[in-house]
């Protein structure tokens, strides 16, 4: 005898009060982002709750409840994510008995790290030309580990060098939606990522080029 097949989920909810349709589409996209361990994107919140919801005046309910609690709703890397809030990062490392151990980039990993952002897909040879000094291997390394940067296609130059481009945890990592969210040069400079006397000869896209 075959399993019985679960019902279909009803997502307009026609038989419910406005009201009480509301709250029950709020509780079943919490439950989703609660269950999920990586953002959701709309199209599967809207298997949930229907095409025709308004979702992202859904989601802002949702982030006025949790506004007094440890955590929150983050909008990354092109969907919705439960994310602790940062304060609470020193006790949440000490109730799992670790240490410290984020590490902030050097200044050359920065400035690596951020043009792979802005130029992607581009080789290692490229970015020791735009920054006229060498890139070692080992700086890649260390942003590959800390899954900032990946391997991208390889490049149609002689040799046919692997490019890099930067990974989702890139995204999630400095609270991007995606790459169009990133700051502008002038941005960048005031954070003191870049500064002026860099002496970098390069033109870079504008952050709404990027793909």
């Amino acid at each position: 005898m075959s399993p019985k097949l679960a019902e279909p989920l009803d997502t307009e909810l026609a038989d419910l009060p406005q009201a009480l349709r509301w709250r029950e589409w709020m509780a079943r996209v919490e439950a989703v982002l609660f269950a999920a361990s990586e953002p959701v994107g709309r199209e599967v919140l809207a298997r949930v709750v229907g095409r025709d919801c308004a979702l992202d005046l859904l989601i802002e309910d949702i982030s006025l409840e949790l506004a007094g609690r440890p955590y929150e709703i983050a909008r990354i890397s092109g969907g919705w994510q439960f994310r602790t809030r940062v304060q609470h990062a020193t006790a949440i490392r000490a109730a799992r008995g670790e240490g410290d151990t984020t590490r902030d980039l050097t200044q050359n990993e920065a400035l690596v790290l951020t043009i792979i952002a802005y130029m992607q897909p581009v080789t290692r040879g490229a970015i020791s030309r735009l920054t006229g000094r060498e890139v070692s291997r080992d700086l890649i390394a260390r942003l590959h580990r800390q899954a900032l940067i990946a391997r991208g296609p390889r490049s149609p130059e002689p040799g046919a060098p692997y490019t890099y481009v930067t990974t989702p945890g890139f995204l999630l990592q400095f609270g991007l939606e995606t790459l169009r969210d990133l700051p502008d040069l002038e941005a960048l400079e005031d954070a003191g990522l870049l500064k002026p006397q860099a002496d970098i000869a390069f033109d870079l896209p504008i952050a709404g080029e990027v793909e």
